[in-house]
C-alpha cells in the first residue's frame, strides 16, 4: 500500500533530477540571472493577484451592503446624514462625492450636525446648472474609482507579455554560448551539445510558468474590474436621477 502511494513520486523524482534540476545546474551565469529576474517577477505577479482578488472581493461585499441600505431607505441622503461608513466600496465613494457637492450647492456647507435635516428641508431647490456640478463630481469619483480598481494591473500585463520574452532571451543567449563552446572545442556531438542546450531551455520553461498563471489571473481580474466599473456608472446615473428628482427645480424661463 505504501509502495503504491509512493509510486508517482518515485517516477517523478528521476525526471526532476534529470530534467529541471539538471538543466538548472547546467545553465550559465547569464541563464541563472534570467531565472532570478523571472523568479522576482513571479513573486510580484502572484502578490498582485492575491491582493487584488482580496481587495475586489471586499469591495464587492461592501458595495452590496451599501446598495442594500441605500435602496431600503429610499432617502438619498439618509446614509450621508447618519454618517455610516462603507470603506472600500467604490459605490460609496461616488455617493460621498455626490452628497458633498449636493450639500455644498444646497446649503453652502458639507457639515453634518443635528440641524442638518432641518436645514435640508428648508433649503430651496437647486437649478439645473447646480445639478450639473453634482453630476460632474460623481463622474470624477467614477473615474477615480476606476483608476483605483485598475491599479497594479500593469504588473500582471507585463508578466504575461514580458516573461516569455525574457525566458526566450535566456534561451537564445544560452544556446549561443553552447555553440560557441562547441566551436571552440572543435567537437560537434550530441553529448557535448546536450548540457548547454538543456541549460538554455530552462529559462523559456520558467518564463512560461510565470506567464501562464499571470494570464489567467489577469483575465479574471480584468473581467471583474470591468463589471465593477459598469456598476459604478450605473449607480452614478441612478443617484443622479434620484437627486435631480428630489432637489432640482426646473424654471420654465431658464434656457
Amino acid at each position: 500500500m505504501l509502495l503504491s502511494s509512493l509510486f508517482p513520486f518515485l517516477i517523478l523524482k528521476p525526471m526532476l533530477a534529470t530534467g529541471i534540476v539538471y538543466a538548472f545546474l547546467e545553465s550559465t551565469f547569464e541563464g541563472k540571472l534570467v531565472l532570478l529576474v523571472l523568479f522576482v517577477g513571479s513573486i510580484f505577479s502572484w502578490s498582485v493577484m492575491v491582493t487584488k482578488i482580496r481587495v475586489l472581493n471586499f469591495a464587492k461585499k461592501q458595495s452590496a451592503d451599501f446598495m442594500k441600505m441605500f435602496r431600503r431607505d429610499r432617502q438619498p441622503l439618509q446614509i450621508f446624514e447618519q454618517e455610516i461608513d462603507f470603506q472600500g466600496s467604490p459605490l460609496y465613494q461616488i455617493y460621498q462625492a455626490g452628497c458633498h457637492e449636493l450639500c455644498f450647492q444646497l446649503l453652502g456647507s458639507i457639515e453634518v450636525d443635528e440641524t442638518f435635516g432641518v436645514r435640508l428641508a428648508m433649503a430651496p431647490r437647486m437649478s439645473p446648472s447646480q445639478m450639473r456640478s453634482v453630476t460632474a463630481a460623481m463622474e470624477r469619483a467614477v473615474g477615480e474609482s476606476a483608476l483605483q480598481l485598475e491599479s497594479q494591473m500593469i504588473i500582471l500585463s507585463t508578466a504575461v507579455s514580458g516573461a516569455p520574452f525574457v525566458g526566450l532571451l535566456g534561451t537564445v543567449w544560452g544556446v549561443m554560448d553552447a555553440f560557441g563552446g562547441i566551436a571552440a572545442a572543435g567537437t560537434a556531438n550530441l553529448a557535448a551539445m546536450a548540457p548547454g542546450v538543456s541549460g538554455a531551455l530552462i529559462t523559456t520553461v520558467t518564463g512560461l510558468l510565470v506567464a501562464i498563471p499571470a494570464m489567467f489571473g489577469y483575465n479574471f481580474l480584468v473581467t471583474t474590474v470591468r463589471s465593477m466599473i459598469v456598476s459604478c456608472d450605473n449607480f452614478a446615473a441612478e443617484l443622479s436621477s434620484e437627486l435631480e428628482h428630489r432637489y432640482v427645480s426646473y424654471d420654465p424661463l431658464e434656457k
